[in-house]
């Protein structure tokens, strides 16, 4: 797996249990109305709502499920050691917040429910997390790690496709959302420098007294 290992590192999480064997997943999937549900959610519009049914099944079953009390840091802003993994919120809120230079205290930019994915920038790119993610409330969730991705490409590549162009849709839509934002700021900062240009002529600026 040279390539994956270019593309995403050869981090391993030597802590979290092993992957279980293709007749272990089959049989935990089948039938259960959890894994069933965790797939329901991973096909949220706050998730990868372009993955089919069979599709998203498939992925879950790689998945770890997960349980985090309340005011556990899931994931940590500029943590750079232990981005090998994505999780899917199945139950609970996540509190989502970023420390801003020349901030003492961190910005709260989002509350996340059931159907959210946390994670998945770092899964691809292996970079710095951009925010710290805590659990608000008790949280019940799904992690997919990079050893399991690593699996799916190796046993279900036209899956792990699908997932990859899911994940890469999510994130170019993050991008292009952020793109606007800074749009509207730009004009805001804008009409602001007209406003005071018209209050304060440039003559009375460069002439102060």
């Amino acid at each position: 797996m040279a390539l994956f290992d270019k593309l995403f590192g050869a981090h391993r999480d030597k802590d979290l249990p092993r992957l279980r064997l293709p007749t272990e997943r089959e049989a935990a999937v089948s039938g259960s109305s959890s894994a069933h549900e965790a797939a329901r959610l991973l096909r949220a519009p706050t998730a990868l709502m372009q993955l089919s049914e069979a599709e998203a099944l498939a992925v879950v079953s790689f998945m770890t499920p997960r349980r985090f009390p309340s005011g556990t840091a899931i994931i940590r802003q500029g943590e750079t050691t232990d981005t090998g993994f994505m999780v899917l919120v199945l139950d609970g809120e996540i509190t989502v917040e970023n420390l801003l230079a020349r901030c003492i205290n961190p910005i709260t930019v989002n509350v996340l429910g059931p159907g959210s994915l946390i994670g998945e920038m770092a899964l691809v790119d292996g970079a710095a997390r951009s925010a710290t993610c805590t659990a608000s409330t008790d949280v019940r969730c799904a992690v997919l790690t990079r050893e399991a991705l690593e699996a799916l490409i190796a046993e279900q590549p036209a899956n792990a496709a699908k997932l990859m162009t899911a994940v890469a849709q999510r994130l170019a839509e993050r991008l292009r959302e952020s793109i606007h934002k800074q749009q509207i700021y730009g004009k805001l900062v804008q009409s602001m420098q007209e406003e005071l240009d018209a209050l304060i002529p440039t003559h009375d600026r460069l002439n102060p007294g």
